[in-house]
């Protein structure tokens, strides 16, 4: 296959790469515990991984853990979008808003959420609420500075041809800038929640005895390494359909961007 700088490959191809890249990740990963270069107590062979995945879902609470982790994203998640969406619009529209907000923001973005969680347990005890604090506080920041950057991309002549039309102020923005910002905001939601799911462990330790991260956590404390593995090959696979889904969306919702696909 050569490589050409920017050019797309068929669906096809495209499916059957991602197929490839797994096949050969995998059979490292196999070929790394026959040939014993890795310890089988530390790293388990994957089809023992697979197994106890598949032990985990049929015999014990798993999927119900699932269940938990996967409400615990979403609803952070969408706390966090009805927060940085209207925000990072604005702050991308109007300098005022940028001046105001973005010191704030910014001090906030660099700032390591999982140092906050001595004061979540203080302020919010040892239910939900200090786990949806954390992955509410690992999303928002990153993704109010995403849309502000986005909205800033808006095309200039566009605003200018709508204000010498004679359109007002407010349908310059709802007619105008959010219209054309929304595919790269449903983009930015599909990056940070990517970054959420990589929270979830980290919140999940916190007082909890529920959820993909209290499992791994659990299975840590008597070496099952195996079952750790599974906690991780789920997640990746949670991701990844969730990302799927993003993907979908932004093919249905904003389907005039793919019309020199067909």
């Amino acid at each position: 296959m050569k490589l050409v700088a920017r050019k797309p490959v068929s669906r096809t191809t495209s499916i059957a790469l991602g197929i490839l890249v797994w096949v050969l990740f995998f059979g490292a990963w196999k070929l790394a515990v026959v040939f014993g270069k890795v310890n089988t107590l530390l790293v388990p062979p994957p089809d023992k991984v697979l197994a106890t995945l598949y032990t985990l879902v049929a015999e014990g609470d798993f999927l119900k853990d699932i269940g938990i982790s996967i409400l615990r994203i979403i609803g952070s998640f969408l706390g966090a979008c009805i927060v940085a969406v209207p925000l990072g619009i604005l702050m991308g529209t109007y300098a005022v808003a940028e001046s105001f907000f973005n010191p704030f923001v910014s001090a906030w973005r660099y700032l390591p959420a999982p140092a906050f969680i001595p004061v979540l347990l203080m302020w919010l005890g040892t239910g939900e609420g200090p786990k949806l604090a954390l992955l509410f506080i690992g999303v928002v920041f990153f993704l109010i500075t995403l849309v502000m950057d986005y909205t800033r991309q808006v095309r200039i002549e566009l605003i200018e041809t709508s204000l010498t039309l004679g359109a007002s102020q407010k349908r310059v923005l709802w007619n105008v800038i959010v219209p054309a910002v929304m595919p790269n905001v449903l983009i930015a939601m599909r990056q940070m929640l990517a970054v959420s799911w990589t929270y979830l462990v980290i919140a999940e330790i916190v007082a909890s005895t529920t959820g993909i991260g209290a499992m791994m956590m659990r299975a840590r404390r008597f070496l099952h390494t195996d079952e750790i593995m599974a906690g991780i090959v789920v997640i990746g696979i949670l991701g990844l359909l969730f990302d799927l889904l993003f993907r979908w969306l932004h093919r249905v919702l904003f389907s005039y961007l793919y019309q020199n696909d067909k």
